[in-house]
């Protein structure tokens, strides 16, 4: 499997890559859940290669770090997903 940093520069940045439509499943600690959100909604800060943001429906904009990564789906399929 390739690392997280990876597959999100892939997908940032390889055109026909990004095409599809991809969802990110992240473990939120607070709702002690994963929480799904379409890729097209966060935000990568230039230089932080460790984290990224999301604004939710509230205008609140949270710092999610890499490693709370828990899934990520390409037109629904699942294509990458932590182990452990």
């Amino acid at each position: 499997m390739i690392p997280i940093q990876e597959l999100l520069s892939r997908i940032r940045w390889d055109p026909e890559f990004a095409r599809a439509r991809f969802r990110i499943g992240y473990y939120d600690r607070l709702e002690d859940r994963t929480v799904y959100v379409d890729f097209r909604e966060l935000f990568f800060e230039p230089g932080d290669h460790f984290a990224f943001e999301l604004v939710d429906i509230d205008g609140i904009v949270h710092h999610i770090p890499l490693h709370r990564i828990r899934e990520v789906y390409r037109n629904g399929e699942l294509i990458w997903q932590r182990r452990g």
